[in-house]
């Protein structure tokens, strides 16, 4: 899957993934496995950091399919990492360096660990932070010759709903938008990220060019992530098939239709 995030290029091998290491963790490290319900292929999980605290959320997959991570939360100084099968320093993605968004190839078969943290400087201050982790797996083009899926892997999207030619969405458009004070109706760019059943995630891209990722769980808006928009007070009402997103003084407007696909 949970923000939601400004998505890296697929990685099409292992080759071409950077090893980068992670920071110096210290403290109290917690691992947990992040359990897919059955027939789903993303997970959500909530949670709050204080200080030194760190969450190892093990997600299980197989070489050659596709992962995408999202990190939403109130505290900017946090981040995830992920690390491959048998690491436990060495990251090949850093959320510090590229943002609180990763869409990738997975390169081996095994538990892949996702470590939320907060920065050094905002855990010697002690400082709290809430977040909102959803992970999404997806066959890649090797899954197939894999002997043995690991837990929870599974289709992210009916086979029908396709990715757009050259992007990391099932569908991109326009929908309407107001980014506040005075300003009139316009409209905004956007790429919207199914994984079913009503869940998952609208990256509008606004006139200034900045981005602001709306998280649906159910059909529903649910969110958005504060790590890479301005925050502001969120709400969401719907009449008919069309959801009103209010985030501060912003407005969106989003068809039924972007995120069930119908």
């Amino acid at each position: 899957m949970t923000g939601y995030r400004q998505a890296m290029p697929l990685i099409a091998a292992a080759g071409a993934l950077l090893l980068l290491s992670s920071p110096t963790i210290a403290g109290d490290v917690r691992t947990e496995r992040l359990q897919f319900k059955r027939g789903a292929s993303s997970a959500t999980v909530t949670g709050t950091l204080k200080g030194d605290q760190t969450v190892d959320y093990l997600v299980g997959a197989s070489k050659g399919q596709s992962a995408n991570v999202s990190l939403a939360t109130n505290n900017t100084a946090t981040y995830f990492n992920i690390l491959a099968p048998g690491q436990n320093e060495v990251a090949f993605f850093n959320g510090s360096v590229t943002g609180n968004q990763f869409e990738g190839v997975l390169p081996e078969t095994g538990d892949y660990s996702i470590r939320v943290y907060m920065m050094r400087s905002a855990a010697r201050r002690n400082e709290v932070a809430n977040y909102r982790l959803e992970v999404a797996i997806a066959p890649g083009t090797n899954a197939a010759a894999s002997t043995q899926p690991a837990a929870g892997a599974s289709a992210a999207a009916p086979a029908t709903d396709a990715k757009v030619a050259g992007t990391g969405f099932h569908a991109t458009g326009n929908i309407p938008c107001s980014m506040g004070g005075g300003q009139p109706t316009g409209q905004c760019a956007y790429g919207v990220t199914r994984e079913g059943q009503g869940n998952g995630m609208v990256t509008v891209t606004k006139p200034d060019g900045r981005k602001c990722v709306i998280f649906f769980e159910k059909g529903r808006a649910t969110g958005y992530d504060a790590s890479q928009a301005d925050r502001g007070t969120f709400s969401a009402s719907r009449q008919s098939d069309l959801t009103t997103i209010r985030i501060g003084e912003e407005r969106y407007e989003i068809p039924d239709a972007v995120i069930t696909g119908g």
